[in-house]
Formats: C-alpha cells, structure tokens, sequence
C-alpha cells in the first residue's frame, strides 16, 4: 500500500516537471473551468490532513488549508508531493474522521492505512481528470498507466494475453 502510494506520487511529480507553470494554472473548460494547479492542490491538502490529523487522531479533509501557492506554484507542489512520500509511512492506528453533512458535523471511525488507501484511489481519480486536461491543453506525452487504477491495468493485461 504505501509502496502503491510512493510510486502513484512519484509518477504524478514526473507528470508535473514537465508542465509550463502556464499551463499548470490555466483554466481547462473541459474540467468546468478548473486548473491542473487546482486538482494538485485537492490531491495534496487531502494527504496533508492526513498526515497531520495522524498525531491527535482526528482527521477532517473539510479544514484543509486551501493554499493558492501550491495550485500556482508547480515547484512547491512538487516539494509538496516529496514532504508527503517520506512522512506517509506510519503504524497502522484508529482514527476518527470528521466531516460536514448538510451543515452537520458527524464523525465516524476509521483507521490510518484504510485512509491511505482511499488517498491512493483519489489521487488516481484526480489524476485521470488531470491527464484530460494535459491531453486537450499540451503534446506531451502521458505514461500509459498515469490516472488508471492498478485493477484496471492488471485488468486490461489479462485481456491483452
């Protein structure tokens, strides 16, 4: 799992070193008018509160910080994405997870390598989006396996064979 996760993450860095900072903060119709920048900084935050809400066992993705410089600045997402890969491998412990239902705060139980897991799966969900928007705004050229679930890819190799 945290193997998964370093990798989906290195992989994502790679993807963003070679974007303009132009691109990375225009706004893609196509996405409703989002940014590469704004997806990465979704992706980030979440792992953020993660790591963060680690130590007290309280994690809420609802407070997270929202920081335009990493959805304007591809260097510092990227450091970003480096603080994230070397502080995400922890034990296993119970968490609580908050969160905001229709003005309601509710809470429910969890646990930190069930929540790594459900980062791993929406970074590659945010990467999918992000791969569109790279695809419809440059030439460059996308790993096969970039915004696909690891199920997918084992999926469409058993088919090929």
């Amino acid at each position: 799992m945290f193997n998964s996760s370093f990798q989906t993450l290195e992989s994502f860095k790679e993807v963003l070193t070679q974007l303009p900072e132009a691109i990375y903060t225009k706004p893609c119709p196509i996405l409703s008018n989002a940014t590469i920048g704004q997806h990465t900084r979704h992706i980030i935050e979440l792992y953020q509160c993660l790591v963060q809400g680690y130590g007290t066992g309280s994690v809420s993705y609802d407070r997270r910080q929202r920081d335009k410089r990493i959805e304007t600045d591809v260097h510092f997402a990227t450091f970003q994405l480096v603080q994230i890969q070397i502080s995400l491998e922890k034990p296993n412990k119970k968490l609580n997870i908050s969160f905001d239902l229709n003005g309601h705060e509710q809470e429910l139980e969890s646990n930190y390598f069930r929540e790594v897991m459900y980062n791993l799966e929406h970074t590659i969900h945010h990467e999918a989006l992000i791969k569109v928007g790279i695809n419809l705004l440059t030439d460059i050229k996308l790993p096969d396996s970039f915004g696909v679930a690891p199920s997918t890819l084992k999926y469409r190799k058993q088919c090929a064979q």
